[in-house]
């Protein structure tokens, strides 16, 4: 029963963050669309647990990072927010159909995606592999190793399928790569040593290290960094709102409060742009 508990922790966390303080700005508030404006409220599609970025308290409330943040955005512009919980895979196309407007769950702000959506750039993060404690694994050698992913992230789509490749190509067995639909299941799949390692984003494996008591620990430096963007349908003067009000935060103070009070200030940015994609 210990070692499941990696797993439980990311949903029912009682861990209290304090909320920081914003308030309405009414220049940026008058930019948002009339439609959103009218409605007074922003519908949000959120994929959870992706600890600590999102995920629910024991209260079954949708919390995390990510979350305060944009609520604080959000406040800056007028708005409130109303998070839907949605499958990570789901939450572009629902974008695009307008289901949503917008996508708040850790999503690599891409390339590919930008084809799709775009992006208001709001943090940077790495990827960040774990193993077992004690245990010996190269991120850069994993050919024919068990690496545990979360279904649909870039770990799962480019990261992993690229160094699996690089693998077959030497001659070396592929590897195997188990993904998962929560990163919760990903993160005890390594707790219980039923892979030899798991890539994800570095404030996701960061917090996952931290709570699992001892029992994994990083394997190997953080590597491509990339942002963290909010999504929105393609030329949606929104993601300049957002960006906007993004940007004031950043400039007031506001933004590093909230990432210092989740210990993720190490991903922290100056500037906020639409469609920062590196790759």
């Amino acid at each position: 029963m210990v070692l499941t508990g990696c797993a439980e922790n990311t949903e029912g966390d009682s861990t209290e963050v304090p909320k920081v303080s914003v308030e309405q700005v009414d220049a940026l508030a008058a930019t948002v669309p009339d439609k959103i404006k009218q409605a007074g409220k922003l519908v949000v599609g959120v994929n959870v647990p992706y600890q600590p970025n999102e995920y629910k308290d024991a209260n079954g409330e949708i919390v995390g990072f990510d979350v305060d943040l944009f609520d604080a955005v959000a406040t800056t512009l007028g708005l409130e927010v109303d998070y839907v919980e949605s499958s990570f895979e789901k939450i572009i196309p629902a974008i695009q159909a307008g289901t949503y407007d917008v996508g708040m769950s850790s999503i690599t702000d891409s390339r590919e995606r930008e084809k799709q959506v775009d992006f208001t750039t709001y943090f940077s993060a790495g990827i960040q592999w774990a193993k077992q404690t004690g245990a010996t694994i190269d991120p850069n050698n994993a050919c024919g190793k068990k690496v545990a992913v979360q279904a649909t992230t870039v770990e799962h789509t480019d990261e992993i399928p690229a160094k699996s490749a690089q693998c077959v190509a030497e001659g070396k067995p592929p590897i195997d790569m188990k993904a998962f639909d929560e990163q919760s299941a990903a993160t005890n799949a390594l707790v219980l040593g039923q892979v030899d390692a798991m890539s994800a984003d570095s404030p996701v494996t960061a917090y996952a290290i931290k709570q699992s008591e001892g029992k994994i620990e990083p394997a190997g430096p953080l590597f491509d960094s990339a942002p963290y963007g909010w999504a929105v349908q393609k030329g949606s003067p929104l993601a300049v709102s957002l960006q906007q009000a993004l940007q004031h935060l950043i400039d007031n103070g506001k933004y590093g409060e909230i990432t210092t009070n989740w210990g993720v200030q190490e991903g922290q940015i100056k500037t906020s742009v639409i469609n920062g994609a590196v790759s």
